[in-house]
């Protein structure tokens, strides 16, 4: 069965999940944002991209970024919210069964892997290990309570997405895991001569 019409339904409200309005969405977005190694990427994507907030967000530090969604109206809304930005596309797009063309040095998979049951976790990793390009960065963040909805625990869903991969980096607290891998582990002290 598809997500689809429950993901319409909570869009019907233009800010379903409180992006704009709650502290601990504000600074989960903080959070995320200071977590990536590099000040700007070529090219990104965000899965689960819902009314385009983080996507706003994530906009300065990538050349071009694709953001994506199950939901045609999550999609219309973040095209609206996004219009004043030209190098940003949304596409409404179902995932593991449809994938974006080419490959990405930033991939973003936020909310979305724990709406997947456990069989689909599998091709998810696949399809988005596929898409990473080999310096690529992969960034995960999910909530760790249960809730109605819930198909895979996020334990499972970040397990599956850094198979593979070194960890990066990771943050955890009572509410949620932030957590990004690479094919190989980067220091920006290094890079930056400071050691």
């Amino acid at each position: 069965m598809s997500a689809q019409p429950y993901f319409d339904q909570l869009h019907a409200a233009e800010d379903p999940f409180g992006y704009r309005s709650r502290w601990y969405e504000e600074r989960k977005r903080a959070l995320l944002l200071a977590s990536l190694p590099r000040a700007r990427f070529n090219r990104g994507w965000e899965l689960g991209c819902s009314n385009g907030v983080l996507t706003e967000a994530l906009a300065p530090r990538c050349e071009r970024l694709l953001a994506t969604d199950i939901s045609p109206r999550a999609t219309f809304q973040a095209r609206r919210n996004l219009a004043h930005l030209p190098h940003v596309q949304v596409h409404c797009a179902s995932h593991p069964q449809q994938w974006p063309a080419g490959r990405f040095d930033l991939i973003v998979c936020g909310e979305m892997g724990y709406y997947l049951a456990p069989e689909a976790l599998p091709a998810l990793r696949s399809g988005i290990h596929a898409a990473l390009k080999e310096e690529g960065l992969l960034v995960a963040c999910h909530w760790l309570p249960a809730f109605p909805g819930r198909s895979s625990a996020t334990a499972l869903v970040h397990q599956h997405l850094g198979q593979g991969l070194q960890e990066a980096f990771c943050y955890r607290d009572a509410d949620f895991v932030l957590q990004g891998w690479m094919r190989r582990p980067l220091s920006l002290a290094r890079e930056e001569a400071l050691r």
